[in-house]
């Protein structure tokens, strides 16, 4: 879409009155840009705009991000709300080390915005998609074989494939947020032990019209089809029914979970509570590469929520997908029954560890007592929540930092048996293992 220059002009000049926090400022014209590239004129360097080469960009939409600054935020919502009307149905984003805030903008807008100094940078929102393909105190005898797997460090056969071994209290006192199309929280597998926490996309409903959500929450904590059969799962829905939802309501959704933690921090404290507060994350999604995806779910490491990530479904580099290829959570892919990788799981350096993602038995919607079989590392990623779920739990391991529980678990990991990793891509061969090392190994 082409702009004219005369209307840019005239909101340069007007940011340049009534916006105290410029450095300084000029004409848009002495901005000179080519394709992508931007270059300097004297003192005034543009915030780049983003585009996801590999996403589906949403027209008109864009998340904002700004320069870290101690109240930064509100002084330029202010400032530039008291000036444009697009600024009145903005969705602030506040996270640990990142602000910013969402909304809808014509390219003249953008444009100004991005001479703007407290402006680090622009990107363009994009849809999300769940990722399924289509289509030792206790013993479970009839567990899903993805359970049966990931309790055995050599390949399981017969009945061993289907025995689940497993702490009793595993994720006892820990929460789960299930960051995905919702829960369905009546369902029996849960006992009870299921939560609505937000619906983000707006004016949408309380309930999981999916699916996934209810799948991967099972895994990660169902009674029949769970790792961690104690634990807390809190639904925390950005993506709609039909499975896809935009990049900024996943970030507002992460916002939501550490806004969350924290207050739950915040209340044992008041309550004088000597039990630290445990938190986990799951997010079982994902599009192309988005800076500010990354950041936030980084965030909510820093903020003390460990998330588990899928890789994605595409048999491509998980490097080029959000948030897959997030620095700071566990990012998983998907193995068969047969310990080979999955046909359609992302491998490369930035998958962290695979874990069994084919043909996944777990609950599911449209009864309390529904179940469903899906394959994807959408359900690869929940195994691996539920590890971490697990090993939080424990006595030994409930002080741990998120830093320290991700090491835990790859150190776990069973090394050296998944067929068909690509050569020459430097992905790790590690398979997800349920049982922690000693203590004094870690």
């Amino acid at each position: 879409m082409s702009f004219t220059r005369p209307p840019i002009l005239v909101l340069t000049a007007v940011l340049c009155v009534l916006l105290p926090l410029l450095t300084s400022c000029m004409p848009v014209e002495q901005i000179i840009l080519d394709g992508d590239h931007v270059y300097k004129t004297d003192s005034v360097t543009r915030a780049p705009l983003l585009t996801a080469l590999n996403g589906e960009i949403i027209e008109g939409r864009y998340i904002v991000i700004l320069k870290r600054s101690e109240g930064v935020l509100q002084r330029h919502l202010q400032t530039i709300g008291a000036m444009l009307p697009q600024f009145a149905e903005v969705n602030p984003i506040e996270l640990p080390g990142l602000e910013g805030y969402v909304g809808n903008f014509p390219d003249h807008v953008i444009d100004a915005l991005r001479s703007v100094d407290e402006v680090a940078f622009i990107e363009k929102d994009q849809i999300v998609h769940a990722t399924p393909t289509k289509g030792v105190g206790a013993v479970q005898h009839d567990a899903p074989w993805g359970l049966g797997r990931i309790c055995h460090k050599e390949h399981p056969t017969g009945n061993e494939s289907h025995t689940y071994v497993y702490y009793p209290d595993d994720g006892k006192g820990v929460t789960a947020y299930v960051v995905d199309t919702g829960i369905n929280i009546e369902h029996v597998d849960f006992q009870g032990r299921a939560k609505w926490g937000a619906t983000i996309p707006f004016n949408d409903e309380d309930i999981d019209g999916n699916g996934h959500g209810t799948h991967v929450a099972g895994t990660i904590a169902g009674a029949a089809y769970g790792v961690a059969k104690q634990a807390e799962v809190v639904a925390v829905k950005v993506l709609r029914s039909n499975g896809s939802g935009t990049m900024s309501d996943v970030v507002r959704g992460i916002e939501w979970v550490v806004k969350n933690h924290r207050n739950r921090t915040k209340e044992a404290l008041d309550d004088g509570s000597k039990k630290k507060v445990k938190s986990v994350g799951n997010m079982s999604l994902g599009g192309g590469m988005s800076r500010v995806l990354n950041m936030a779910v980084n965030a909510a490491y820093d903020a003390g929520v460990l998330f588990a990530v899928a890789a994605g479904n595409d048999n491509q580099d998980a490097c080029d997908y959000s948030p897959a290829s997030a620095e700071k959570p566990i990012t998983v892919g998907a193995t068969t029954k047969e310990d080979i990788r999955a046909w359609f799981s992302n491998w490369g350096k930035c998958t962290d560890i695979f874990a069994p993602g084919h043909q996944i038995l777990s609950a599911w919607i449209g009864s309390n007592d529904a179940t469903n079989t899906l394959s994807g590392t959408s359900m690869a990623t929940p195994h691996v929540a539920g590890i971490l779920t697990a090993f939080l739990s424990r006595p030994e391991f409930e002080n741990l930092q998120p830093k320290d529980l991700k090491r835990l678990v790859i150190k776990a990991a069973t090394r050296g048996v998944i067929i068909g990793i690509p050569e020459h891509t430097d992905t790790k061969n590690r398979l997800a293992f349920s049982l922690p090392p000693s203590e004094g190994d870690i």
